[in-house]
């Protein structure tokens, strides 16, 4: 089996899917995409593609491998977007050619069930407060919520204050068991990050997402949230 054609498809507003096909009719599908950047990402498969067409798509690790270490320049989120969405879709051609879900190949089935929660907005507290009613009643357990508009440097308490209203909006209204997770979206600076987060411990929330921008992973061991 060969590799014959790779095809990105941008889906607005900000999505980017990959169809790997083959000589002999198999093809995979994986999703090569970092938010905002889906076209950027696209042109790398594309580049990409020179290596991998009239290769056997069985050879996933020998692939990642060349695919990451053949060039120069190596990483980033637009390099390495694009490698996982090949990869998926490579594994999703090797489970289809052996007749088997992908899971099977990569050590079996780990759970039956798994906990999910739901994205809510979390502009307002009285929104926040319906919104975590809502997806309660349709069973729901646990909501991801923003947690603040972008906040400078050193900021104001209220901007803080706001946050914690947002949240314990949530906390009354479902109660001490229901799960919790905010998002800062990259929108909070070191000094304010390290505020909010020991501001929202009372909490006991799920997570927080993104508490700093993705590139000062120094900042994340100042309080733990790499473990």
């Amino acid at each position: 089996m060969k590799i014959t054609q790779l095809t990105t498809f941008i889906v607005p507003p900000r999505w980017c899917f990959l169809k790997i096909e083959t000589d002999e009719g198999i093809s995979g599908w994986g999703e090569p995409v970092l938010e905002g950047r889906a076209h950027t990402v696209a042109v790398a498969v594309n580049e990409l593609a020179d290596y991998l067409i009239g290769r056997d798509p069985f050879l996933i690790e020998d692939h990642w491998t060349v695919m990451y270490r053949g060039g120069f320049y190596r990483g980033g989120g637009q390099h390495m977007s694009a490698i996982a969405g090949i990869d998926q879709a490579l594994w999703d051609i090797k489970g289809r050619a052996l007749g088997v879900p992908v899971h099977q190949l990569l050590g079996g089935k780990l759970r039956d069930r798994i906990r999910v929660y739901s994205w809510i907005g979390g502009d307002r507290p009285s929104d926040t407060a319906a919104m975590a009613r809502d997806v309660g009643a349709r069973g729901f357990t646990a909501v991801k919520m923003n947690g603040t508009e972008e906040m400078q440097f050193l900021d104001s308490y209220a901007k803080v204050d706001a946050v914690l209203q947002r949240v314990q909006a949530i906390r009354d209204a479902m109660g001490p068991d229901f799960g919790i997770g905010v998002d800062f979206h990259g929108r909070v600076h070191r000094p304010m990050a390290k505020i909010l987060a020991r501001e929202l411990d009372p909490f006991r929330l799920m997570f927080i997402e993104e508490p700093v921008l993705s590139e000062h992973t120094e900042a994340l061991k100042e309080r733990g949230w790499h473990r």
